[in-house]
């Protein structure tokens, strides 16, 4: 297959199942009141849904770049995909709440192979000239799940019932089955360590912790103390793994990896910036239905615009990349990224709906660019032997990232209430929540200016600066 199919076929295969995943993820949010209507729970019992769900992800995702080399990546891929897909239909025939918990860490368990495996899969099969166009293509569907995710949640569970979230993803993984073993070639290492047995207690459990922690961060689901023990409980377990990995001679995940400057820079750039990212789908649909007083469907196609924003994208993003390098563009694009998260603290109840759409729009453009330009520049130099592990470490720090964005956004709305002495927000409550993530995201910007100016060239397809011409004569002398 040439190169160029191969960087639009593969990562279209993978972005179905990232689709899948995400849809799945922001759906089942909206549609929590009538599910636990359905199973005769309180929705505050039934979010245990969606907490096991994300524990599950903290746990599998450190191994899955061990199991790909393992089993082959093509195989585990499948076999993640089909994992999800019972998971779905567990979900969709649950008739209790203790079944839904069960089916979503089944969930879970596929979805934690899934997107890690599926982005190895592109890394080992599409040539680094044209990973930022593979990047581009895989996204997009990072983006469109959470924005689709509240107005299909609400359509279904309005017109249909909302069994139909889960069961919608058997024909789509069905698909993504089918191309998979048509298209993806079964790679497999053919050497791989033991599985580090310590390592994997050690992270699950840390990760979790951190996890579940942030996940119940202002939103007042556990006292605090717990809260306070799962965090710091997560911390400490992660600080003894880091210690272990020092002396493992296999680590589950490799902190070597962040000896590689680009690498270093993606994942904790890309940290901060996704921290500030992932409370914005968390805090736009509550500012636009509690604090404007808009209905579900016209929150959704309002944030519409912003996966407009991020599917123009994918035409332009190589192009950037080739002009100006990755250095420029994410300096340049973190700014614009933060400024766009800032400037939903000045929308009111009054801003004409035109104008909030045009800034959705631009946001969603230069988030998307963002995203691919980190996620292509952080295995830009990474040996094809270490890819696996590479995908598994960004995949964990992409998962964390998110947990601290929605529970750093929950706390600032949290303080802001409590400051007002009100439990209902209004519109102006969600401003300092706004102003506290775009601030995180400003953050990435002095690990950004740290990139020398011709990092990942072989992947942008910009041309390095010629070395100096020697001093010849006398001056050579001197």
């Amino acid at each position: 297959m040439p190169a160029a199919a191969r960087a639009f076929i593969i990562p279209l295969i993978v972005a179905t199942a990232l689709f899948m995943e995400n849809l799945d993820s922001t759906v089942i949010a909206t549609a929590l009141p009538a599910i636990s209507r359905s199973l005769n729970e309180s929705p505050l019992t039934l979010n245990m849904a969606i907490t096991c769900y994300l524990l599950s992800l903290a746990v599998f995702i450190p191994v899955s770049g061990w199991v790909a080399d393992r089993f082959g990546a093509r195989r585990v891929f499948q076999g993640a995909i089909l994992v999800f897909l019972l998971g779905s239909i567990g979900c969709g025939l649950s008739q209790n709440l203790w079944q839904m918990v069960a089916a979503r860490t089944l969930q879970g368990m596929g979805g934690a192979m899934m997107v890690p495996v599926g982005r190895l899969v592109i890394l080992r099969t599409v040539e680094k000239s044209q990973l930022v166009k593979a990047m581009a293509y895989l996204t997009v569907p990072a983006l469109l799940g959470p924005v689709l995710g509240p107005p299909v949640g609400g359509f279904i569970t309005t017109y249909f019932t909302w069994r139909w979230i889960f069961w919608i993803n058997v024909p789509i993984g069905l698909v993504g089955l089918y191309l998979a073993q048509r298209v993806i070639p079964d790679l497999k290492e053919p050497v791989v360590p033991r599985l580090d047995g310590r390592g994997f207690l050690l992270s699950g459990l840390g990760l979790s912790g951190l996890v579940f922690g942030f996940e119940t961060l202002g939103r007042d689901v556990l006292p605090d103390w717990m809260t306070g023990a799962l965090l710091s409980g997560g911390a400490f377990l992660v600080l003894l793994y880091c210690l272990h990995a020092r002396r493992a001679q296999a680590p589950l995940l490799d902190l070597t990896l962040l000896k590689v400057p680009t690498f270093r820079a993606s994942v904790t750039g890309g940290l901060l910036f996704r921290i500030g990212m992932g409370a914005l789908p968390f805090l736009l649909p509550l500012m636009l239905q509690l604090g404007f007083g808009l209905n579900p469907l016209q929150s959704g196609l309002l944030t519409f615009a912003g996966a407009a924003g991020a599917l123009t994208m994918k035409f332009v993003a190589g192009p950037i990349l080739r002009r100006l390098g990755f250095r420029r563009v994410l300096i340049a694009n973190t700014v614009l990224c933060a400024g766009f998260l800032a400037l939903n603290a000045l929308f009111t109840p009054a801003t004409p709906h035109w104008l909030m759409l045009g800034c959705f729009l631009a946001g969603g453009f230069f988030r998307s660019l963002e995203f691919t330009a980190v996620n292509a520049l952080g295995y830009a130099d990474i040996a094809k032997e270490r890819m696996s592990r590479a995908s598994a470490f960004a995949s964990m720090a992409q998962q964390l990232s998110l947990s601290i964005g929605v529970g750093l956004g929950a706390l600032a709305l949290h303080f802001t209430l409590a400051y007002a002495g009100t439990t209902t927000p209004a519109a102006g409550d969600f401003a300092p929540a706004f102003l506290v993530v775009a601030f995180v995201t400003l953050l990435a910007v002095p690990i950004f200016l740290a990139l020398p100016d011709h990092a990942g060239a072989e992947v942008s397809g910009r041309r390095k600066p010629a070395p100096a011409a020697p001093v010849s004569g006398g001056a050579a002398a001197e």
